[in-house]
């Protein structure tokens, strides 16, 4: 099982809506994964404790991470589950 993250700028409604989303996208291709969700600035700092993080695009230079097994997925479309499920693809997260 994978362990995931979603973020946003404050951890509410956009970071619980993407959980939604990721965890519709895991389940459709099968893939077991315990997701939370948190503010950028939490993320940020727990990061390294996760496999991947899902933010916004334009939050992703926010993070340096040290270790080589957590990804972070930058999304244009915080919504779109097709997107979602092609970031996943690429970036071979299961």
């Amino acid at each position: 099982m994978i362990k995931v993250v979603a973020a946003c700028g404050n951890g509410m409604g956009s970071s619980q809506i993407i959980k939604m989303k990721i965890a519709k996208v895991f389940k459709k291709l099968g893939i077991e994964a315990t997701i939370d969700h948190m503010s950028v600035g939490e993320a940020k700092s727990a990061a390294s404790g996760y496999d991947a993080v899902f933010c916004g695009a334009s939050f992703v230079d926010n993070y340096k991470i040290k270790n080589n097994k957590t990804k972070v997925i930058g999304l244009v479309n915080l919504l779109s589950e097709a997107e979602i499920e092609a970031k996943i693809i690429e970036n071979d997260i299961k």
